[in-house]
């Protein structure tokens, strides 16, 4: 069909080769009814190869990588600190099935949040743990801390003794010096390291433990 095409069109026949530019050559295979097929360009091969969906193992670890974003404490009210502290072994650790990947990163934001919310008071008595671990294992800031609580408690009384409340200019003069003084003995014996390493243990405890925390029917509901 090329051949008699070419013919048609005023071009001798080449029994060896058919020098044809590749437009004339299309526009003839185009009015001959054959469809001409072009190579395949970057751009198509591309197109045609289509994205596949992510599993479920890669959803879970986006899921597990956006717990680094969340803030734990966003829906924490004054009211979650007043109810009972919930029991460590039955609610607060249970067992194995009380855990799971979370799904999605709403499911992980939803459990952090929820069980930040349950958990409050189990989550500040581990802090307070570890803040006095950490004390212990810094001589000098426990005995500045001791110091530091010894000092107050003494200076509470010498307030309430001598009626400062007819005076509340002085009152409130003697309290903030008293505060920077014990601000700056604090620092210098390296308590506010010890405040540090329990916070960052705190958080991750919390974030963990608030991310793979199953929550229960009535909050999935809520």
């Amino acid at each position: 069909m090329v051949m008699e095409a070419t013919r048609r069109m005023g071009f001798s026949a080449n029994p060896l080769s058919l020098t044809v530019p590749d437009s004339v050559l299309e526009s003839l295979l185009q009015d001959s009814g054959i469809s001409a097929v072009s190579p395949m360009s970057p751009s198509s091969s591309s197109s045609a190869t289509e994205a596949k969906p992510p599993t479920a193992l890669s959803a879970q670890l986006v899921a597990v990588f956006s717990l680094l974003t969340i803030n734990p404490f966003s829906k924490l009210s004054a009211d979650d600190f007043s109810g009972d502290t919930p029991t460590w072994t039955t609610s607060f650790f249970g067992d194995s099935d009380f855990y799971s990947f979370p799904s999605s990163s709403h499911e992980a934001r939803n459990r952090v949040h929820e069980n930040v919310k349950r958990f409050a008071r189990n989550y500040v008595t581990l802090f307070i743990l570890f803040f006095t671990y950490e004390l212990f294992e810094m001589p000098l800031a426990l005995l500045g801390f001791v110091t530091s609580y010894a000092f107050w408690e003494l200076f509470k009384f010498c307030v309430d003794r001598w009626e400062s409340n007819r005076h509340p200019l002085i009152r409130k003069i003697l309290i903030r010096v008293a505060l920077c003084a014990t601000v700056s003995f604090l620092s210098f014996l390296n308590v506010q390291i010890a405040v540090f390493y329990a916070l960052a243990i705190s958080y991750a405890v919390v974030i963990l433990h608030g991310g793979f925390r199953n929550l229960s029917l009535s909050e999935k509901q809520s």
